[in-house]
């Protein structure tokens, strides 16, 4: 098996991670239940298995990425053979904040610790760079993501209702960067 490298994006990576398939099967999603008890509104989610996995598009424009990735203050590639294999962008937020607004990993590369490797060097970058918060935004329907966050001691923050173009809920993880 190839050793994998992660290192900051540069120019000549952008045609191979655009074109990546971004898209991801999930088995399972996390259903949304709004309810009213008295004067207030309670938010639940449920994991829901579903009868068949169902193909979730990526809900951000991978070809935004050329125009994006030098205002972004970090993007990783993962690497193998040198040839790109995955990708992490980071956003800077106020209140010493980051946010991974886009993980992805070939399908070919992935349950191999790419995503992993990513995630780390998201954090390792976090720390040097001062931030106290490491925040992921994730597709409701997007049970791998979730269940990679979870395995990273990210907690459950919050969500939005009708957040991506596609109308999907965002699921929002955070954890405390050390």
């Amino acid at each position: 098996m190839s050793e994998i490298q992660i290192r900051p994006t540069i120019a000549g990576d952008l045609p191979r991670l655009m074109g990546m398939n971004h898209a991801v099967k999930s088995e399972y999603v996390w259903q949304l239940e709004l309810r009213r008890e008295s004067d207030q509104i309670v938010a639940t989610f449920h994991e829901v298995r579903l009868p068949r996995p169902i193909p979730l598009t990526y809900p951000n424009n991978p070809f935004a990425l050329a125009d994006e990735w030098t205002r972004r203050p970090a993007i990783f590639t993962a690497l193998a053979d040198n040839n790109p294999i995955g990708y992490l962008s980071l956003m800077d937020r106020p209140g010493s904040v980051a946010w991974v607004s886009d993980l992805v990993v070939s399908p070919d590369w992935r349950r191999r610790g790419v995503a992993s490797g990513l995630l780390n060097a998201a954090q390792a970058w976090g720390v040097t760079g001062g931030h106290r918060r490491l925040f992921l935004e994730v597709q409701s329907k997007n049970q791998p993501a979730i269940r990679l966050a979870q395995k990273h001691g990210y907690e459950f923050c919050g969500y939005n209702d009708h957040y991506y173009l596609t109308q999907d809920v965002a699921l929002f993880f955070a954890r405390a960067l050390k």
